[in-house]
């Protein structure tokens, strides 16, 4: 029976489980530490990574995958009989969704997929995913299908809280006096991504508790204090610290209807580093996030 299938990539953070249940395709990243290469949540599990992190002298890099690799995920589900809608990672992040549109551009029939950007990263987009992938399996169109995600990224605020500037500064995304200068007054910088799908701090604070305070200031400002919202958290393991304290902070203060919580998987922990968490926030009952 023809259906739409959704294709993501391993930076979505969807849990296998999940993928497992809708019929998601992962496509996956390369993570690559010296001279080892292994793929983003099929060889290298989030726990393997932090801990191979925080054991490395040298940041890891990160690889997206070709555009061979999304073109024979492509024609298999097409010989299937299905259509696909393919999102993935923001483009102002990575050039996986270039590889995505380059096999789509590939195929004999166009029509059969649909690649969209994101325009976000970890389970900020990976909760599109699952809603879309919901709709899918009721018996949506791909239109029906891509319009759902586009429709809950508009609804969505994301917020990162980064425990180090350590590797924002590795990574070359700030410079090496203002890391150090952030880390001796505990600066923490409150991350977000703008409609153009590029990170940008939307405030810096001093200490964690301020930090959390700023983020349900925002939240409020956003949906109203009280406001019922469904809620996915993302955090890296072992250092969960940070989102344990926005959790217990946010269920006091909202009505959470719908709460998921994950992993923040290797390729977006490369930059962001251990310790960090982020939130991704709904109106309750706006679409699925388990």
């Amino acid at each position: 029976m023809s259906k739409v299938v959704l294709v993501t990539d391993s930076t979505s953070d969807i849990p296998q489980a999940t993928r497992e249940r809708l019929g998601i395709e992962m496509v996956p990243l390369r993570v690559i530490f010296g001279e080892e290469s292994y793929l983003d949540n099929v060889t290298l599990s989030p726990a393997q990574f932090y801990d191979k992190l925080k054991n490395s002298s040298a940041l890891p890099t990160t690889s997206q995958p070709s555009p061979a690799q999304f073109l024979e995920v492509y024609e298999r589900l097409i010989a299937e009989g299905h259509s696909v809608v393919s999102v993935h990672l923001s483009s102002a992040m990575s050039g996986t969704y270039q590889s995505a549109t380059i096999a789509r551009s590939m195929l004999d029939d166009e029509s059969k997929v649909t690649v969209v950007d994101s325009r976000s990263a970890s389970y900020g987009y990976g909760a599109l995913v699952v809603s879309a992938a919901e709709l899918a399996v009721q018996g949506a169109s791909p239109e029906e299908v891509a319009a759902e995600v586009l429709r809950l990224r508009k609804e969505m605020r994301l917020y990162f809280l980064v425990n180090t500037l350590e590797y924002l500064q590795k990574g070359g995304r700030i410079g090496k006096a203002a890391a150090i200068f952030g880390t001796l007054l505990s600066i923490k910088p409150i991350l977000t991504i703008g409609d153009d799908g590029v990170i940008f701090p939307i405030d810096k604070v001093r200490g964690q508790k301020r930090a959390v305070a700023r983020i349900v200031e925002l939240l409020e400002s956003d949906f109203g204090a009280g406001a019922a919202i469904d809620l996915a958290v993302v955090d890296t393991p072992g250092d969960v610290e940070a989102a344990n304290d926005l959790v217990e902070v946010l269920r006091s203060r909202f009505n959470v209807a719908g709460f998921h919580r994950s992993e923040i998987g290797s390729v977006i922990g490369t930059h962001a580093g251990p310790g960090t968490a982020g939130l991704f926030v709904f109106p309750a009952g706006s679409g699925h996030i388990v």
